[in-house]
C-alpha cells in the first residue's frame, strides 16, 4: 500500500515543481472567481487525494495485477495519473489556461472511467476515488472561470 500512496503522492510532487514558483507571480496576478478557495488549501486537499488514490490503487492491486480487467484498469489509472500531473505543467508552468482547462476535461473523463473499471473489481476502490472525482470537477469549472476572467 505504501508504494501505492508514494506513486500517487509522487504525480504530486512532480505538479507541485511547476506549481509553486508560479503561485505567488504569475497565479497571484490573475483574476480569480469569488468562489477561487485560497491558495493554502490546494496542499492539504491533493494530499488527502493523492492517499486516497494510492489505497484505491493497492485494493485494485490486491485482486491480481496480471488479471486482465485489472491490469486494464490500472493502466487507465496510471493515463490518470499523468493527465493530473500534466494540468499542472500547462497550467502553472506553460501558462496556459485554456490548454490547462481542456486538459484536465480530459482527465475528469479519465477519472470517471477508471471509478467504472474500479467498481467492477472493488467498490471501496471506486468510492475512494469519489473525493478526486469530485474535487476535479470542481477544479475543472474553476479553470474555465479563471479562463473566462483572464482571456
Amino acid at each position: 500500500m505504501i508504494l501505492a500512496i508514494i506513486l500517487c503522492q509522487f504525480a504530486g510532487i512532480v505538479g507541485s515543481i511547476a506549481t509553486m514558483p508560479a503561485i505567488p507571480t504569475w497565479y497571484a496576478s490573475l483574476v480569480k472567481p469569488s468562489f477561487n478557495p485560497p491558495s493554502w488549501i490546494f496542499g492539504p486537499v491533493w494530499t488527502i487525494l493523492y492517499t486516497l488514490m494510492g489505497i484505491s490503487l493497492y485494493l485494485v492491486w490486491q485482486k491480481g495485477i496480471n488479471k486482465k480487467e485489472v491490469k486494464m484498469a490500472v493502466k487507465f489509472f496510471y493515463l490518470q495519473l499523468v493527465f493530473n500531473s500534466f494540468w499542472s505543467i500547462i497550467f502553472f508552468g506553460l501558462k496556459n489556461i485554456f490548454g490547462a482547462l481542456i486538459e484536465i476535461s480530459i482527465l475528469v473523463i479519465l477519472i470517471g472511467f477508471v471509478i467504472y473499471k474500479f467498481y467492477k473489481i472493488n467498490r471501496k476502490a471506486a468510492f475512494l476515488l469519489v473525493p478526486y472525482f469530485l474535487w476535479s470537477s470542481f477544479a475543472t469549472f474553476l479553470t474555465y472561470n479563471v479562463w473566462l476572467l483572464n482571456k
